[in-house]
């Protein structure tokens, strides 16, 4: 393929480390520790789609195996190794994408072709994109070798999704986050590239590809190779914003600033029909919401608007209407709409067609206050309605927050006074165990637990192999909730009583041998002499 029917995303990728914007002190922190020989064993870059983190990750392979030894990367005159590592045919360095290759073996092979040493270069590179993907298993045969490399062998890492990689892998390695790129940086870098492919464009343009793609490089170079695409003409005519923005199906502020201006107007009819006109020109429901919160932020941040301007996309007409709106509105119903916009985006989720919600959502601004006349501050009485109804829901909010309190205040009490319980043996705590559901507990202290002593807020016992090891824990847990009181648990050598598992036995026993003498038993085995006593039964109490 030739470099001029290459994307641009392709085109300009940086092939050394001076060609990359926006990652100056990750750069600076690199080559001082090649220079120094202080590379470590692991390196991982991390960060969203888009900033680089391939592209370092390559180009760190360049400067690791570079032949020439004056400067630790080549620009115009590639060395071999240089050459061979961009075009992903270097015998030492290995790109592997994790996506694809999840396993256990795969990551076995890894690390039995590390056994070898480099070929032609100073170090074999493991590059291994996407490395979230890799399975536990295959994360854990890589521990050791990545904790313990031979000295010759070097591990890039790189991942949108660091939070992951399991933490025993994190420790072994170097982390570099890299950062979104800034709106300045993006712009300035755009106009270079469209000056190189001689696209006519204008920097209003380019401020709002930076704006769209959000920090990220790979995102703002295809946008830019898309409207260069979309117009044929381009160099003919310069490409208009307006044009950019239905390429890229993004509306201008200017739509949504007359609509929330016909919302506090009380115009429903003209409300819709200026939504209407912005999802005919192909704009998603979510996307529009996320534009009304973005001009309802700069309303009630009007003063702050100017530092934050060059990463938006509004012009002088957007900023003197935006001021005189926001001096006329007030900070609670600002507040109100940022609330239901939030709700809003939710319950778009949730219904078939968002078009719908969106406009069922324009439709409760407009009667929020009870009616649809024009919200103005000059006029008293309007300002008080706001007022007062912002007032009101605030009271029932903590009429209701105050009602929840009170609530749950008083079950807190009643369980209080329900768990306030006296103890006064070991079989009152297995008959409380019984009686609170405690199953497990009880069933310890019948079977595994040797009573040595018993008194109010102290416990003594030995037990048998067989004790959990949390059971001490538990107990003294359930026996504070229970009394409300702090209870010293001992463990001792002692041999101590019999579990009560062991003496309920030993008296079953007991019983039969002495039912096994008296004349009932005895007349029964005369007639039947096969007959076996399996248990007696206590009838005194029927």
């Amino acid at each position: 393929m030739s470099n001029n029917s290459k994307v641009l995303a392709l085109k300009y990728r940086p092939q050394v480390f001076k060609d990359l914007i926006g990652q100056n002190i990750i750069v600076e922190t690199i080559e001082k520790s090649i220079s120094q020989n202080k590379i470590p064993n692991a390196f991982l870059f991390t960060g969203i789609r888009g900033v680089g983190k391939t592209t370092i990750a390559r180009i760190l392979a360049k400067s690791l195996n570079c032949g020439n030894s004056e400067k630790n990367s080549c620009l115009k005159n590639k060395c071999k190794n240089c050459d061979e590592i961009s075009e992903s045919r270097h015998i030492d360095v290995l790109e592997m994408d994790a996506a694809s290759k999840t396993g256990v073996d795969d990551v076995r092979d890894l690390i039995e072709f590390s056994r070898y040493g480099p070929t032609s270069s100073k170090f074999k590179i493991f590059i291994i994109d996407e490395v979230h993907m890799l399975s536990k298993q295959a994360f854990n045969a890589l521990l050791k070798t990545l904790e313990e490399p031979p000295s010759y062998l070097k591990f890039i890492f790189a991942t949108t999704e660091v939070n992951k990689i399991p933490i025993t892998v994190l420790s072994r390695c170097q982390r570099f986050d890299l950062s979104r790129i800034k709106s300045e940086e993006l712009s300035e870098f755009l106009a270079k590239v469209a000056e190189m492919e001689k696209i006519d464009i204008n920097q209003d343009v380019l401020n709002l590809i930076s704006k769209i793609s959000e920090g990220s490089v790979r995102d703002a170079l295809s946008l830019l190779d898309r409207i260069s695409l979309t117009n044929d003409d381009s160099q003919k005519g310069n490409i208009s914003l307006e044009s950019a923005r239905e390429i890229f199906g993004y509306f201008d502020k200017e739509f949504t600033l007359n609509l929330i201006e016909k919302i506090f107007d009380g115009d429903e009819d003209k409300t819709l029909d200026l939504y209407r006109q912005i999802y005919q020109k192909g704009v998603e429901p979510k996307i529009f919401l996320n534009g009304f919160l973005e001009i309802i932020y700069y309303l009630k941040n009007f003063k702050n608007l100017e530092r934050v301007s060059f990463s938006t996309d509004l012009t002088e007409n957007n900023f003197k209407k935006i001021k005189e709106m926001s001096e006329k509105l007030d900070a609670h119903t600002l507040l109100l709409f940022w609330q239901f916009t939030i709700e809003t985006m939710d319950e778009v989720n949730i219904v078939n067609d968002p078009n719908l919600s969106v406009e069922m959502f324009l439709i409760r601004l407009l009667y929020l206050k009870g009616n649809r006349t024009k919200i103005d501050n000059s006029a008293p009485n309007q300002k008080n309605k706001i007022d007062n109804n912002f007032e009101k829901k605030k009271i029932a909010v903590n009429q209701l927050k105050s009602s929840s309190q009170e609530k749950q205040k008083k079950i807190l009490e009643e369980n209080k006074s329900l768990n306030n319980l006296e103890i006064k043996s070991f079989n009152d705590l297995v008959d409380i165990c019984n009686s609170k559901k405690e199953v497990e507990l009880k069933y310890e202290l019948e079977t595994n637990v040797n009573l040595i002593n018993f008194k109010n807020g102290y416990i003594e016992i030995s037990f048998n192999e067989n004790l959990k090891k949390d059971f001490v824990k538990i107990l003294s847990s359930k026996l504070y909730e229970w009394t409300n009181t702090r209870w010293i648990i001992s463990l001792s050598q002692n041999k101590g009583q019999e579990t009560i598992k062991k003496t309920s036995e030993g008296e079953k026993k007991n019983n039969l041998k002495d039912f096994e003498q008296t004349d009932i038993f005895n007349n029964i085995k005369k007639s039947f002499p096969d007959a076996e006593l399996m248990d007696v039964k206590d009838n005194k109490d029927d």
